[in-house]
């Protein structure tokens, strides 16, 4: 599952305009990742400039 490091994030909406599946949503300053949709094809991490995005085991 990919997890938010909110600390990190600058919320610029890089990782929203190329999910492929829409996972990922900006609302009102607030990032947030559907990890039911998700398909954990890691473009997001790769293309976040802050890496402010991870890759999380389940049980975390």
């Amino acid at each position: 599952m990919i997890k938010v490091r909110r600390e990190v994030c600058g919320y610029c909406g890089a990782c929203v305009s190329v999910c492929p599946e829409g996972a990922i949503e900006l609302i009102d300053a607030y990032l947030s990742i559907d990890n039911e949709t998700c398909k954990l094809c890691k473009i997001c991490l790769r293309v976040c400039p802050l890496a402010a995005l991870e890759e999380v085991s389940d049980e975390e």
